[in-house]
């Protein structure tokens, strides 16, 4: 018995041994590599695309900068993995990258069988239908007998089966592997509408040939809740994603700026002392400094800043904070207390 009940204990001890190294699995890969290996979109303004010289741009790609930032102390030190849809989630799966930030939605089936989690919802987001005006067409309920374009592999699929079904409509799916042979088949006229997340679809209506000649319809058909996806079971590596956007809502909330940083480290603010870093030791409980927060600000700047500058009405996607403004303004986005 005491045989048995000391082997029970030991593989107890290895047990938790193993969990807690697991556990900080990623972000020691991390760090031996030097760099952060971030999935990103094949090219969607606003949200992930590269220019000529490679330097990558975007709301996803900034959320990789400052998960490098908060690590590394160094924006720059991510390399982006283009993925398309279909393939996105197998490069999470395998470790081919560290964390998926490519416009993706969480759902159940998602969050539940594949084996990943979403720590944090950074666009709040809806599918809706591009038309040509030559159409005749104000509303998605007019596309009764319409040929839509859309992208093999993602929840456009089901949305658009979903909505047609509800509304007793008829329609020709026309599927493309990409997003970005689906939108040229659009635009070649090789459909009559173009559905994906509404955000997309001002992104991509910058690549039409003559894009005045295109509108957005009103609806929107879906829930899409994008974010970033970590894989299942590494609760440190998720904690580090689900705070890097919770210090930029903070930070916008608190008035913390890119410009104003360093000024705010000597705040008599307690919640700006802790987001700083000058009280607590919220960044040891995750395996960072404590100034991880503020070299997020210094280096990528608060999510209205972010916003603003990639997808916002000062940005050429003149997107509206819309669901996206914080919850003090009447949107979605709560950044969640360092305490």
């Amino acid at each position: 018995m005491k045989k048995a009940l000391i082997s029970i204990a030991f593989g107890l001890t290895a047990s938790l041994l193993a969990t807690g190294a697991s556990a900080q699995a990623t972000l020691n890969s991390v760090k031996q590599k030097g760099f952060l290996t971030c999935g990103s979109n094949t090219g969607l303004a606003g949200f992930g695309l590269p220019d000529a010289q490679g330097n990558w741009t975007g709301l996803d790609v900034d959320l990789c900068r400052a998960i490098a930032a908060a690590i590394f102390d160094d924006p720059s030190k991510v390399r982006y993995i283009p993925l398309a849809a279909k393939d996105r989630f197998t490069a999470l799966q395998s470790g081919e990258v560290d964390v998926l930030s490519r416009n993706s939605t969480m759902t159940m089936s998602r969050d539940t069988q594949l084996g990943l989690d979403f720590p944090a919802i950074n666009y709040f987001d809806g599918q809706g239908f591009m038309v040509r005006k030559k159409l005749g067409v104000s509303s998605a309920k007019e596309l009764n007998g319409a040929s839509i374009c859309t992208q093999q592999g993602t929840t456009t699929e089901l949305n658009l089966a979903d909505y047609f079904r509800a509304n007793n409509m008829k329609y020709e799916v026309v599927a493309f592997a990409t997003s970005d042979e689906t939108f040229k088949a659009y635009d070649a006229g090789r459909c009559d509408a173009f559905t994906t997340d509404a955000s997309g679809l001002y992104a991509e209506r910058l690549r039409a040939s003559a894009p005045d000649d295109h509108i957005v319809l009103p609806e929107i058909i879906s829930k899409e809740p994008l974010g970033p996806a970590v894989r299942h079971g590494d609760n440190q590596w998720g904690d580090i994603v689900r705070w890097a956007h919770n210090a930029m809502l903070n930070a916008e909330e608190l008035g913390v700026t890119k410009a104003n940083v360093d000024q705010m480290k000597g705040s008599d603010n307690p919640e700006i002392k802790r987001l700083l870093g000058t009280e607590g030791k919220f960044g040891e409980a995750v395996g960072l400094t404590n100034d991880w927060a503020y070299r997020i600000i210094k280096h990528v700047g608060n999510y209205a800043e972010v916003f603003e500058k990639n997808v916002g009405e000062g940005s050429k996607l003149k997107i509206k904070r819309g669901q996206n403004a914080l919850w003090t303004k009447g949107g979605l986005q709560y950044g969640m207390p360092i305490r």
